[in-house]
Parts: C-alpha cells; sequence; structure tokens
C-alpha cells in the first residue's frame, strides 16, 4: 500500500521545484532579501507545484489500492500484505528516516550557506552514511524476518500457513526500506536546494508497478471474488508475484532521483571523512527523533496487533473490512489532503524557517507557522468534515470490489474524519520546533500522542464488537491528536515566548467549522438517502456521493462568503498558481 504514511515522503512523511540548472545559493538568497509579498507569492508557487505532484501520487496511490483490493481483497489475504508491507516503512522511519526529515533538512540548508562547496560534500557524506546504515539494517532485518512478524501480528504468527506467508512477503518487501532511505535523503538534498519536485513525482512511477504488478496477479490468479485465493492456499508463484512487483517499486523510486540531482550540478560521491563535518551534531540531535519516531511506532504497534486480531474475529463471523487492511486503505484516503496541502505548504515554509530561526527572527517563525496553519486550515477543516458526512458513499464507491467490506471501510473513514484537523496542525506547530533544531519536544509530544492513541485502541478492542472495533480505533487517533495539538500549542507558545498569533488562528479555525457544521448536517442526510434508496454499488453510491458532495460545497461555499474567511484568497492563489495562471 502506499503509505506515504507512506513511503514517498516520511510523514511525519515529504517537494516541485524547477529543474532549471540555476546555481542555488542566489536562491536563497532571493527567499531572504525579497519583499514579504514576493516571499509568499513563491511560496504558494513552490506549494502548488508540490501539491500538483503529491495530487498525482495520490490518484495513483487510490488507483493502486483500488486493483489491490480486487487482487487480494480486505480479508486475512491482505492482512497478511500489509503487515509485511508496513514492516519496512516501520523499521526504516525508526532507524533514520524521522531523523533525515526533521534535522538534515536545517542542517542542508546551514551546510550550503556556510560550505565553500554549497553544502555539496556535507550532502554525500550523508548520502554515504544512510547507504551503510540502512544496506546494513536492511540485511538483517531480512535474516530476522519471522521475528519481525511475530512482534507486529501475534495472532498471524499462531497460524502457521499464515505466517509462512507473511514471512515470504516480509522478506521481498523489506528491502524496500533501503531504497525508501535513499529516496529520502536525495529529495531532502533535492528540497534544500529549492528543488522540491522530484520528491513528489517520482512516488508516480512506483505507483504503476503496483498497478501493473496487482493486475498481472488478477491475469493469472482472477480477482478476490473469483479465484478465492486466501493467506492458507495462495501459490508461491503468486506470493513472488507480489512481492518482486513491490521491491521493484521502490527500486525504480529511488533510482528516478539521480537524473533530477545531476540536473541541478550536484555529483554523487562517497565520502567516507565524517568526523569533525558536523554529523555528529546531527546525530545528537537525532537521537530524540529517535526516540520520537519509537514512540509513535510502538503506539501502532498496538493498533496492528489489535486490529489484525479483530479482524480475523469478525472474519471468522463472515465480517470481511473490519482488520488492519480496512483501517490502512481508511487511513491512506484520509491522509490525502494532509499531504497535498501542510506538507507541500511546510515543505516549502520550513527551509525558511529554518533560516529566521538561525538568525532568531522570532517574529518571522511566528508568522509563519500562522501563515502554515491558517492556509491549510482552509482545505483541511473542510475536508475532515467531508469525510464525516460523505465518507461512506466515498468508500462503497471506490472499494465497490469488495461488498460488505467497503461499508467498513466507509464507517472507518468517517470515524478517521474530525481527527484530520489536529493531526495536521499538530505536523505544522512541530517544524517550528524542529527549526530550532529541538528534537527533544516533539518526543516528549508523541509520547503522549502514542499513549492516547495506543489506550484508545485498547478500549476499542476490548469494549466494541470485533467488526467495530477498527472503528473505534480509526477516533481514538483523532482524539490522540486532539490532546498531542493542545500540549504542542502549549509548549511553542513558551519556546517563541509569546502568543503564535493565536487570536488569528483560531478566527480562522472558528469560521471555517461555523461554514462546515450545517453543511455536512445536510450532506449526510442527502448522502446517506441516496445510499438507502439506490444501493451501495457502484452507481449508488456515485450518485450518493455526488449529492452529499454538491450539497456540502454549496452551503459550504455560501457560508464561507458570509463568514468573510480571507485565507481562502491564499489557497486560491496557490490553485492558480499550479495552473500557471
Amino acid at each position: 500500500m502506499d503509505r506515504s504514511i507512506d513511503r514517498s515522503h516520511d510523514g511525519e512523511s515529504g517537494g516541485i521545484g524547477r529543474l532549471d540548472g540555476q546555481t542555488d545559493q542566489p536562491t536563497i538568497q532571493l527567499v531572504r532579501t525579497v519583499p514579504r509579498e514576493a516571499r509568499t507569492d513563491s511560496l504558494l508557487k513552490s506549494s502548488a507545484l508540490m501539491a500538483a505532484g503529491t495530487v498525482v501520487s495520490r490518484l495513483t496511490g487510490f488507483a493502486r489500492t483500488l486493483v489491490m483490493a480486487a487482487a487480494i481483497g480486505v480479508g486475512t489475504l491482505a492482512d497478511s500484505y500489509q503487515v509485511a508491507n508496513v514492516l519496512p516503512t516501520m523499521i526504516y522511519v525508526l532507524v533514520g528516516g524521522g531523523a533525515l526529515n526533521a534535522v538534515f533538512i536545517p542542517q542542508l540548508v546551514r551546510a550550503m550557506k556556510d560550505d565553500e562547496d554549497g553544502g555539496e560534500a556535507y550532502a554525500n557524506r550523508l548520502l554515504t552514511l544512510v547507504t551503510i546504515l540502512l544496506g546494513s539494517v536492511t540485511a538483517l532485518c531480512v535474516l530476522g524476518a519471522p521475528y519481525l512478524v511475530h512482534a507486529l501480528s501475534p495472532d498471524i504468527a499462531s497460524d502457521p500457513r499464515r505466517m509462512a506467508v507473511t514471512v515470504a512477503f516480509a522478506r521481498y518487501c523489506l528491502p524496500t526500506m533501503f531504497f525508501m532511505g535513499l529516496h529520502v535523503v536525495m529529495g531532502q538534498i533535492l528540497n534544500a536546494r529549492g528543488r522540491f519536485g522530484a520528491m513528489m513525482w517520482t512516488p508516480v512511477l512506483n505507483n504503476i508497478i503496483a498497478i501493473t504488478t496487482f493486475a498481472a496477479f488478477i491475469w493469472a490468479f482472477g480477482t478476490v471474488s473469483t479465484s478465492e485465493v486466501t493467506a492458507r492456499n495462495i501459490s508461491p508463484a503468486g506470493v513472488r508475484l507480489l512481492g518482486v512487483g513491490t521491491l521493484l517499486g521502490l527500486t525504480v523510486q529511488a533510482i528516478s532521483m539521480i537524473p533530477y540531482l545531476r540536473e541541478t550540478g550536484f555529483r554523487l560521491r562517497l565520502r567516507f571523512d565524517w568526523r569533525g563535518h558536523g554529523l555528529g551534531k546531527a546525530a545528537g540531535l537525532a537521537k530524540w527523533t529517535f526516540l520520537f519516531v519509537l514512540a509513535n511506532q510502538l503506539g501502532m504497534i498496538v493498533v496492528t496487533q489489535l486490529a489484525t486480531k479483530a479482524g480475523a474475529v469478525a472474519e471468522s463471523r463472515h465480517q470481511t473490512g473490519t482488520g488492519i487492511t480496512a483501517y490502512n486503505y481508511a487511513l491512506l484516503l484520509w491522509q490525502m489532503p494532509q499531504a497535498i496541502i501542510t506538507v507541500s505548504v511546510m515543505t516549502a515554509v520550513l527551509p525558511r524557517i529554518s533560516r529566521a530561526a538561525h538568525e532568531n527572527d522570532i517574529g518571522a517563525v511566528r508568522s509563519d507557522i500562522s501563515y502554515g496553519l491558517r492556509t491549510s486550515a482552509v482545505a483541511i477543516v473542510p475536508c475532515a468534515f467531508a469525510f464525516l458526512c460523505v465518507g461512506m458513499p466515498l468508500a462503497t464507491l471506490l472499494y465497490a470490489g469488495s461488498g460488505a467490506g467497503a461499508e467498513n471501510i466507509g464507517y472507518t473513514l468517517m470515524a478517521f474524519g474530525l481527527g484530520l484537523v489536529p493531526f495536521s496542525a499538530q505536523y505544522v506547530i512541530l517544524r517550528g520546533f524542529y527549526a530550532y533544531e529541538d528534537t527533544r519536544t516533539p518526543f516528549y509530544n508523541t509520547v503522549i500522542v502514542a499513549v492516547v492513541n495506543a489506550g484508545a485502541a485498547g478500549l476499542s478492542y476490548w469494549l466494541l464488537p470485533a467488526r467495530w472495533a477498527v472503528t473505534g480505533m480509526a477516533a481514538g487517533y483523532g482524539v490522540a491528536y486532539a490532546v498531542g495539538v493542545a500540549v504542542a500549542w502549549r509548549r511553542l507558545r513558551g519556546r517563541l515566548g509569546g502568543d503564535l498569533d493565536g487570536s488569528r488562528v483560531v478566527r480562522t479555525y472558528t469560521r471555517l467549522i461555523a461554514a462546515c457544521v450545517p453543511a455536512a448536517a445536510v450532506a449526510g442526510c442527502a448522502g446517506f438517502a441516496a445510499l438507502g434508496l439506490l444501493g451501495s454499488s457502484a452507481g449508488g453510491s456515485l450518485l450518493a456521493l455526488f449529492a452529499g458532495t454538491a450539497c456540502f460545497l454549496g452551503i459550504f461555499s455560501t457560508m464561507a462568503s458570509a463568514l468573510r474567511i480571507e485565507e481562502i484568497t491564499a489557497l486560491t492563489g496557490m490553485m492558480r498558481a499550479r495552473l500557471g495562471r
């Protein structure tokens, strides 16, 4: 699955710049010296261009999950593939992915500013270190695949046949962590040089290869509804086809970054002279990021264990689509606005925040955090309410071939819904700490989120029927981030020594919510009424989705205009920039 929770961006999980051959140093100077209005316009254009790449990547990612659902369904076979496929992402982010995104962008920007070679030697040292580290970790993980699968899902390990299939999948999937690392570090080098494109567009190649792989599986073995392939009877050839395709996709995604680097004039070289060049300082900062990711991954391990167990129990009662696959599919849909809007905006803003922090310009840092929160909210808040009111017809349309499983994905997506608001806000707020190279505070914040998330997952598993356990876990995910963003906001206010433009930020969110509530109420009634009359087939779902979406957009637009939400102008400008107007 395209977990950008994913594989294309870390995530905390993300960049399209022009490959025009311009030198890098003038680009940095331009951002620092031009008027504020011109800098904001440049950010809008960069963010919009990145958003365009993310849209294409996510759309092909959706196509990937649709073909995947048709090939292996949303039951225990899909859960086995999901467990194997998420392992390399979790290990990669734990070992170094979080540090690469959170720590090394400020370091790369600083090296570009201070080093005579524009930071090229520093970047090559980092690339060499990542290659050796991830290569060694990958080899160990492939050997220890049975232990990793057992740790992530004891329920799968209790079934010898499912265990064998999952381990086989894992040994194909685990090497992808090596190529994830190469892709991310090369993308971050490009980001630091003001080239934001390749990191957003190259995942499209990965998705195309995955789509081709699962289409080939359908051609060879049939769809899940016709072949009755399960985790207990899938052939070694079927496992090999899916495993090789998964590995090939990430390999191509990483290698395709090299031409982008060459076009900027960057020369790839292995460098082992690590001492005395700042990597030790970065490693010291990264230790807190490691703990940050560890806390987050431990929370997700709890969710995965409980979700796979609940899914197996529900499937034994002929209730499909209630395990970790349903959770992940809903999560992928739910995260799309975050990846398109928030990550794109903040990937463009982060180098500027880092420079402002380095120059101790607290006002500029505060202003950019406020800009990120308000601009992203214009899309994030309506999307959160839209998931709540039309999540069901959206899921039953996209996963129509999954039968009752599609409805369970829809309920899970609705439960995720409103949690998108704090999830996005925390992503923006934590960039303020990273700009000051403070990785300790995000760690403590993530411990809080992970504990709440794991506790909510446990309560959902023990208190709800198996069919609804994963739905409860999705709601708990949003609650965890609501707690986390409240803590992060208070701590960042203390870090910056004053208000974070709070009244303006709160005013924007309040007006957006006020516009969304009536729109969501009417849209939800319209959507569910249409499903009741027309059924949840692909045609009925499409009409229900159209009816609900039309109601939502019409009422929201009217309310937003009446409330005069000024940030909508900024988002409109971003979209116009993307269209080249």
